[in-house]
């Protein structure tokens, strides 16, 4: 074997291994950035590419990540690698509790979720030294401004509008890292022992107001109810009665007969006798004061008005008599108690 022959084939052999070198395989979504002597000289895409062996080089990326502590534990550990190859899909970050102060002081923590995707991989490599490093700062950072302009209170029902507003910085300091946030989820959101101790109390409280308020409205509304139903009773009540008079006064006022006083008298001396029963149905003993003369006096113009059953007055003294009828007393028990006065 000749000298040349070797050299051939030495030759060969070490074209074969640069070419293999100098290939680079570069899978679906994901991107290597590319350094020439030192400087950035471009940006694989996915597929086979070629570079120049021992001249080009990947440059790799700081990539900080969070691993579980163990089976079943909410703490996790930070651990920080080295990448050639950059992932472009969307990426989760999910950062540790924090302590946030909210603005009246209230101390709460909160962990949450962060979702970006590296859009520029340059940007992502040359514009920062620890690219998710500096992204999950942002958003602690940008999360204790938020929540220290919002109450204890208003904390708990304002995750959207949080997770905008974070969403919204992260994503303009983001672009000169070549970083495009998605959006920001709070996981999370824990409070001290007593302050939630407080907050039940709380709750429980708001709960009685609103039932107390609520009853209290409700008898409201049923005696005003009852009293517009009182108040109906009543007007139908005075409309029968002067309804009652009016038949009464216009019997005994036909063919002027009878005069308006004495039907006046028999009225008043009806509503006695109507009275003196429920009176005596309230104790043993009562003493009612009233004029006995004008109980007597009622009396006997009752006994005018009727000075015999069976014969009356005329015309006048049959409707009186009607009248007296429709309401309920005897014409036999006003002549009896007008002979026994």
């Amino acid at each position: 074997m000749t000298i040349g022959l070797i050299a051939a084939i030495v030759f060969g052999i070490g074209l074969v291994a640069a070419l293999a070198k100098g290939l680079f395989i570069v899978q679906q979504s994901q991107t290597v950035v590319i350094e020439r002597l030192g400087s950035y000289s471009r940006t694989l895409k996915p597929g086979i590419n070629f570079i120049v062996p021992f001249i080009d080089q990947p440059r790799a990326i700081k990539i900080r990540r969070y691993e579980s502590a163990g089976i079943g534990s909410k703490e996790l550990e930070p651990r920080i690698i080295e990448e050639t190859k950059l992932d472009t899909r969307e990426t989760v970050l999910n950062f540790p509790a924090q302590p946030v102060f909210t603005r009246d002081n209230g101390s709460v923590r909160i962990d949450g979720a962060l979702y970006f995707q590296i859009e520029d991989p340059a940007k992502a490599v040359y514009a920062v030294e620890n690219l998710v490093l500096a992204v999950e700062t942002l958003a602690k950072t940008t999360l204790r401004s938020v929540v220290g302009e919002m109450d204890l209170d208003q904390l708990f029902s304002s995750r959207d509008e949080i997770n905008l507003k974070l969403a919204a910085v992260m994503d303009e300091a983001g672009n000169k890292w070549g970083v495009k946030i998605n959006r920001v989820e709070l996981q999370d959101i824990s409070v001290p022992e007593n302050v939630e101790e407080s907050m039940h109390k709380q709750i429980a409280a708001e709960r009685s107001r609103r039932a107390a308020v609520a009853e209290a409205n409700g008898n409201r509304e049923a005696e005003i109810l009852r009293a517009e139903g009182e108040k109906a009773a009543a007007i139908l009540r005075a409309q029968g009665e002067r309804q009652a008079i009016e038949e009464v006064l216009s019997a005994g006022n036909e063919d002027d007969k009878i005069s308006t006083s004495a039907v006046i008298s028999y009225l008043i001396a009806q509503r006695y006798i109507d009275t003196l029963p429920d009176i005596a149905k309230k104790g043993e003993r009562i003493l009612v004061p009233y004029e006995a003369t004008a109980l007597l006096g009622s009396l006997h113009s009752i006994k005018d008005l009727f000075p015999a059953q069976g014969a009356g007055n005329g015309s006048a003294g049959a409707g009186l008599a009607g009248v007296l009828a429709g309401t309920g007393t005897p014409i036999a028990a006003v002549n009896k108690a007008a002979q026994g006065s």
